[in-house]
């Protein structure tokens, strides 16, 4: 009967039954959430003592965990041999050295922000500019070297990698990207180079 009226009693009911059952869904859905909740704080309060356990093994036994350059695998090494192998390519390259206790940062950053005013005063820059591209201290650090061993390899060499998200001239990188690409994209070509040997 698609077209039969429903009593008003029996349409309460029915109402009171799908309501009852919103509930009891409702109620059983959160306890289960409840339950599922506390299974994930247990197992992430394990997973956090077996990292622990973990990184005291590591530190004790002078092992490093490092993830590997290309594959997405971890790589355990020795420290002494990490610092060996960086220690050969700092002196094979001349490019980099260890600071140690001096810190040229404070003076990088005096240097920079007097240029950037210099040039303000020259009107060089705008005011905009300037306070864009001026550093402030807090948010800085210098460019480190670190490594990524390239595990696939014999004698697993390692990967320099130079992290300056944080440097001071970070600002003044991207202005003048942002500066010279255009005219880069505008002006720019390609060569191909068909020859036979």
């Amino acid at each position: 009967m698609a077209g039969a009226r429903i009593p008003r009693k029996l349409r309460n009911i029915s109402n009171q039954n799908n309501t009852y059952d919103n509930l009891v869904s409702t109620i059983e859905s959160s306890q289960s959430q409840d339950i599922n909740s506390r299974n994930i704080i247990k197992k992430k309060k394990n997973y956090g003592r077996l990292i622990k356990r973990l990184k005291y093994k590591l530190h004790s036994k002078n092992i490093i965990l490092q993830k590997s350059d290309k594959n997405k695998v971890f790589h355990l090494g020795k420290v002494d041999d990490y610092r060996k192998k960086s220690e050969e390519y700092m002196d094979k390259t001349k490019a980099y050295k260890c600071l140690g206790t001096e810190d040229p940062l404070p003076d990088l950053i005096r240097r920079t922000n007097k240029y950037l005013l210099d040039l303000r005063l020259a009107k060089w820059i705008t005011q905009k500019q300037y306070e864009k591209l001026c550093i402030n201290p807090n948010e800085v650090e210098l460019a480190h070297l670190y490594y990524l061993p390239k595990a696939h390899k014999s004698g697993t060499p390692l990967r320099p990698i130079i992290s300056g998200l944080k440097h001071p001239t970070i600002k003044i990188s991207k202005f003048l990207d942002e500066l010279l690409r255009p005219l880069f994209d505008k002006n720019g070509f390609k060569y191909n180079c068909n020859f036979w040997l």
